[in-house]
Order: structure tokens, then sequence, then C-alpha cells
């Protein structure tokens, strides 16, 4: 059962995780690269910073569209372990709030560390590691009940898998910090 599950919530949270990497992995397209925040500060700091864009969400969201397309191609071998009918969902719809849940998990957490005064890049223990999946989780809320077992292993087993792949992520020189 526990193997099940853990296989049901990677596969149900792997457009979130791809939204996730989405403004790393599109760091070099110079299309919609404006903060989110248009500047402003809140308490005389910034809002969530230079390093929340559109770009990161355009591409985030969009990424995560096409990851669930894909997923709802395979829904007949996945249905065993997976938490949602794929047969029956829009695809834009849960796309979009598996997307946004992760990119605005991600850009909450980057206004308290502004808030906190930490600076961008700079370790967040544990919020680097669970931010996109809290958000993730709190959009999803709205078409999966969650057990509280599922919440957990999600945050454990995300944790981890965020770790190994920002260290993957530095190796390859895709990010400039490790974490």
């Amino acid at each position: 059962m526990i193997t099940t599950t853990l296989l049901g919530l990677f596969w149900l949270f792997l457009p979130a995780g791809f939204a996730n990497m989405a403004p790393v992995i599109f760091k070099g397209v110079d299309l919609l690269n404006k903060p989110i925040d248009f500047g402003k500060t809140f308490r005389g700091k910034r809002i969530f910073g230079a390093h929340k864009t559109f770009r990161g969400f355009f591409f985030g969201i969009l990424l995560a569209i096409v990851i669930l397309y894909w997923q709802t191609l395979l829904a007949q071998k996945t249905a065993w372990f997976a938490l949602l009918d794929y047969s029956s969902i829009s695809v834009l719809g849960v796309g979009f709030l598996l997307g946004f849940g992760a990119l605005g998990g991600d850009a909450l957490k980057s206004f308290f560390k502004r808030q906190c005064n930490i600076k961008p890049g700079a370790r967040f223990i544990p919020f680097d590691e669970i931010d996109w999946v809290v958000g993730t989780l709190v959009c999803l809320s709205f078409i999966v009940s969650f057990s509280w077992l599922q919440i957990i292993l999600s945050l454990v087993m995300f944790s981890f898998l965020h770790i190994l792949t920002n260290f993957v992520s530095f190796t390859l020189g895709l990010r400039k910090t490790q974490w």
C-alpha cells in the first residue's frame, strides 16, 4: 500500500515538479522576463524579488499542462496507482492548478524570505524544499481529498527529491546555488 501511495503521489505531483523547475529550465528565454511584483515593495522590501517572473509562471504553468496532457494519454496504464481519474479531468484546469500551486508556493516563500531579510538564493530550511509541495497541495485540495498520510509522505518524499534535483542542477551548471 505505501509503495502504491508513493507512486500515486509522485505521478500526481509530476507536472507540479516540472513547473517548479521551469524557471531554471527557461532562464535563458527573454520572453516575459519581468518580475511579478513589478518592483513594488511591502514594508520597504521587495514583495517577491526580481527572480519571480512572469516568464517563470508562464513556462511553469505551460509545462505542467503539457506533462499532465501526456499523463492523460497514459491514463489506462497508470490507473492502478493514480490518485486522479485522468480520463475525466480538464487538462487545462488541473494543469493550471498544478503549475500555479507549485509556483505560487515558491513565490509565497520568497515573500517571507524578503520580509525576513533573507537574500535570494540563500537557504531557508525547510521551506526551500517544501514550498512548491505545499502550494500544490493547497491548489489540488479543490479536487483531491488528501489523507494526513498522503500529505506527510508528499512533504517528505518531495523534500528529498527537491534536494537531489537541486544538487544535480547545480552540478550540471543550471543553478548557481546548490539549494
